[in-house]
């Protein structure tokens, strides 16, 4: 088969699994596991071949026109160059690993049937935006991503968590991809085109003639798909969903879309210096507000929902300074260690004996009980806090380095101000993330919460796939920054000596500084009695009550349940802590700013339409209605009573004409 052929077939075959699963889902429930994982498999199969034909060589292009749409046409066309090749294998493989690992996840879900085929059908749709060379094609993936996203959020619709959830991430997407869909035609209309390879033919002819707005526009799409600031509150939230949902979401489909999307438009950005810098300012506030924000909280899930912010924030901060090589490797390095990190937390949340949000004040004993989440997360927790030689080093510091160059000059189209934004934000990031992961670390296999009851051992396809993404998450990034430049754009992807030191040393000191916190907490709250009421700094069980509500971590009234008092991060954050627990009030400013407006807007619509326009339309059948009854009144079947009127008619007529002709 040619490369093109085999290309088709990978986003192809997801598909056709996902539409053979939905068919047969109840008539023959035997067949929806191998639908659900063969299918997968065989297009990461597929898209290894493609890779390994597109080598980093020139990109694969192929077109046909789908059907005459006027002088911009719409066409079925691929684009497959280095970052597509590598980015679909990324994107096969953790959905294999997320289907194989769902069939003992979910195997007693009465509607697993369903949520395989939307799993099949999500990668199908990302790996559909990956390889197409078509912005409209490429707009269709994007859109069913979304759709696919709203049902398996809401997976669990029987809560009104999952319910809000749902509708949360599709409507705060879409309000992205509005501006999103204005940009792509505005883009279109400069170019001519919707082909890819067109657009960029057109901005390096210097015939683009609004780049700025044209930048701004998809910068929307972008931080809603991706959740940047300000458009991120949808995703903690979606942690409502199962959670090898979340890991595919956060690991290769939705929120990688976004960060893709941007690098193989790259240089429609970098036309406008201004929609750069916003760029970078965007992913400086999305890296330190997620980390401040992951430190704070008690789930699991939403700890690492806030990590997945921060580092697709080191993504686009990579693109903000021009290195898309950068951007795409750290990618490709997070998609490993972040599947592997949902993953572990989801055989956490299984040997409790549940599939619902888990509060890591909770957790007791669980090193004992899972041994392989607890060695595969403590290697995927290293790789994400940048500690040398993990992954995420190699990947994290080829983004420290491009913001460097730029910062100091040395990338020329790029302004200063965007490069020294990303420096100093990232190394704060980097401090940050270390202190959460550490954290978590400690409650999650250290902390002396309730012990959950023993559900026995996890399934084999669980663990298994757990070691499986523990083998990238280790050994990618020291082997990959060596490879990738031939596949990319030829850019030194090799950690820099100045940015290393810098980025490993505050990791370093962020790990140390929890660290102590901890042993400090850990010492105070045996000391003192009813500890975990007495530690909380503002002492109010109504305002720790309020916290976890906020937080989605379950409720509690005795101190058996409260949150564990040895937390470093209410000691890290001090006064800060509540903010950071509640996303630092985002969501009550949009509530107040927008949402309460709007419901504001629609009662005085409603009032109007009720008591202003029902009262003319009720005025106008009245007037009518009366004058019906008066001549009702008339008709009183009396044969006299129509005589005397026509004989009096007929007087009064014949009166009127005698004063007429008198008059003449």
């Amino acid at each position: 088969m040619t490369t093109t052929t085999l290309a088709v077939l990978v986003p192809l075959l997801p598909f056709l699994g996902a539409a053979a699963g939905l068919f047969l889902g109840r008539t023959a429930p035997g067949f929806v596991r191998p639908l659900a994982v063969l299918p997968t498999l065989t297009a990461l199969a597929l898209a290894a071949i493609v890779a390994v034909r597109q080598g980093g060589d020139a990109a694969v292009d192929s077109a046909t026109e789908l059907t005459p749409t006027g002088s911009v046409p719409v066409e079925l066309a691929l684009h497959i160059d280095g970052f597509a090749a590598l980015v679909a294998v990324l994107v096969a493989f953790v959905a294999t690993c997320v289907q194989i690992y769902s069939t003992g996840y979910l195997r007693d879900d009465p509607r697993y049937p369903s949520y395989a085929a939307l799993v099949s059908l999500f990668t199908s749709a990302m790996l559909l935006v990956v390889y197409s060379g078509d912005l409209i094609v490429l707009l269709l993936g994007w859109e069913v991503m979304g759709i696919c996203s709203y049902f398996l959020v809401g997976h669990y619709w029987e809560t009104s968590e999952a319910r809000a959830a749902s509708m949360k991430a599709f409507l705060v997407t879409k309000l992205g991809d509005v501006p999103f869909l204005i940009g792509l035609f505005a883009l279109a209309t400069d170019a001519g085109s919707f082909r890819i390879t067109k657009v960029l033919g057109t901005v390096a002819s210097g015939e683009l003639h609004h780049p700025t707005l044209i930048a701004l526009l998809l910068l929307a799409g972008v931080a809603g798909k991706s959740a940047q600031f300000p458009l991120h509150t949808w995703l903690p939230d979606a942690m409502a969903g199962p959670t090898p949902v979340s890991a595919l979401i956060h690991a290769a489909t939705m929120v990688a879309a976004g960060v893709y999307f941007v690098a193989r438009l790259l240089p429609v950005f970098e036309a406008s210096s201004a929609a750069m810098v916003v760029l970078a300012v965007m992913a400086a506030v999305t890296m330190a507000g997620s980390g401040l924000a992951a430190l704070a909280q008690d789930d699991i899930k939403r700890v690492l929902a806030y990590s997945t912010i921060g580092q697709l924030g080191y993504m686009t901060g990579a693109l903000a300074v021009g290195d898309r090589g950068a951007a795409v490797f750290h990618l490709l390095s997070h998609g490993a260690f972040k599947a592997l990190l949902f993953l572990a937390a989801g055989v956490i949340i299984h040997a409790s004996g549940t599939n619902s949000l888990a509060a890591m004040s909770r957790m007791g004993n669980l090193r004992a009980r899972v041994p392989d989440a607890f060695w595969t997360m403590t290697v995927a927790l290293l790789a994400l806090a940048a500690i040398p030689p993990f992954s995420g080093f190699f990947s994290k510091e080829s983004v420290l380095g491009a913001a460097e160059h730029a910062a100091t000059g040395h990338t020329s189209h790029i302004p200063g101000a965007a490069g020294w934004i990303v420096l100093v934000a990232g190394l704060l990031a980097a401090l940050l993330t270390a202190a959460y992961a550490t954290r978590l670390w400690l409650l999650a296999f250290h902390g002396k919460g309730v012990e959950a009851p023993d559900h026995g051992r996890q399934p084999v396809a669980m663990n298994a796939v757990l070691w499986v993404l523990a083998v990238p998450s280790l050994a990618l990034g020291g082997l990959a920054y060596r490879v990738l430049p031939d596949w990319f754009d030829g850019r030194d992807l090799t950690p820099t000596l100045t940015t290393s030191v810098l980025g490993t040393g505050v990791a370093l000191v962020g790990g140390i500084v929890t660290y102590g916190a901890w042993r400090h907490t850990t010492a105070l709250a045996a000391r003192t009695p009813l500890g975990a009421v007495a530690a909380h700094p503002e002492g109010d069980a109504g305002l720790v009550e309020a916290e976890a509500i906020a937080s989605h971590t379950p409720a509690y009234g005795d101190v058996a349940s409260a949150p564990d008092p040895a937390d470093p991060g209410r000691l890290l954050l001090g006064p800060l802590h509540r903010h950071a627990a509640t996303g630092f009030h985002l969501d009550a400013v949009y509530g107040a700013l927008f949402v309460r407006p709007v419901l504001a807007a629609a009662s005085l619509v409603r009032f109007l339409d009720r008591e202003v326009v029902d009262t003319y339309v009720r005025g106008a059948g009245t007037l009518p209605r009366l004058l019906g009854a008066a001549v009702r009144r008339a008709q009183t079947g009396n044969l006299q009573t129509y005589v005397s009127a026509l004989l009096a008619g007929t007087v009064v007529l014949t009166v009127a004409v005698l004063l007429v002709a008198t008059g003449a």
